[in-house]
């Protein structure tokens, strides 16, 4: 079986180029081996919709490291099998910017799935919000908490697959590095 790297992202405001918290949850073997979490202090400023969304303001990360501090915890998690998220061009757009913002040079490109792209083709005709799936398998979820959700999303991926889902034609690939770099 594959390594499936799941992450969620929550960010302090609309402009979604920084992150507040993050979550990675590492799946082996049909089971989540790894886990990381941690508050993120996006160095900006926290927009009051996002505060009430995730419960994180700049009080709560007050203390906590940055992306660039986090990033060689991080890193190593993130480096190896196919990067997964529920609505992953969101997480991975915050990623990018954030690597960019911050002058980190990493991948060009990434191999992910997405467990909502997934989930309108597996289970059609229903919600396939976060809560909604975790909901209809009954996996516990703390919406909007980093870590909860990064295991709700593993949960969904991993009943697609115990339901007998084929992965490999939900894969694609999303470029982390700005195209003129790749040329």
């Amino acid at each position: 079986m594959e390594r499936y790297t799941v992450f969620d992202v929550e960010t302090p405001n609309m402009r979604c180029d920084r992150m507040s918290a993050i979550g990675i949850a590492v799946i082996e073997d049909g089971e989540i081996r790894k886990e990381f979490y941690s508050l993120v202090d996006p160095e900006t400023w926290f927009d009051a919709f996002n505060v009430r969304l995730t419960g994180i303001s700049e009080y709560t990360v007050c203390g906590a490291p940055s992306f660039p501090d986090l990033w060689p915890e991080m890193e190593p998690l993130l480096s190896e099998g196919i990067l997964v998220a529920h609505n992953a061009v969101f997480d991975l757009s915050v990623l990018k910017k954030c690597l960019l913002g911050y002058g980190i040079r990493w991948k060009d490109s990434v191999d992910y799935l997405c467990t909502v792209r997934m989930g309108r083709k597996l289970l059609p005709g229903m919600s396939h919000g976060l809560d909604a799936l975790c909901g209809y398998y009954g996996i516990g979820l703390t919406h909007h908490h980093a870590m909860s959700d990064c295991r709700g999303c593993a949960g969904i991926l991993l009943r697609y697959m115990e339901d007998g889902a084929d992965v490999r034609p939900f894969i694609r690939k999303y470029r982390l590095t700005p195209a003129e770099e790749t040329k």
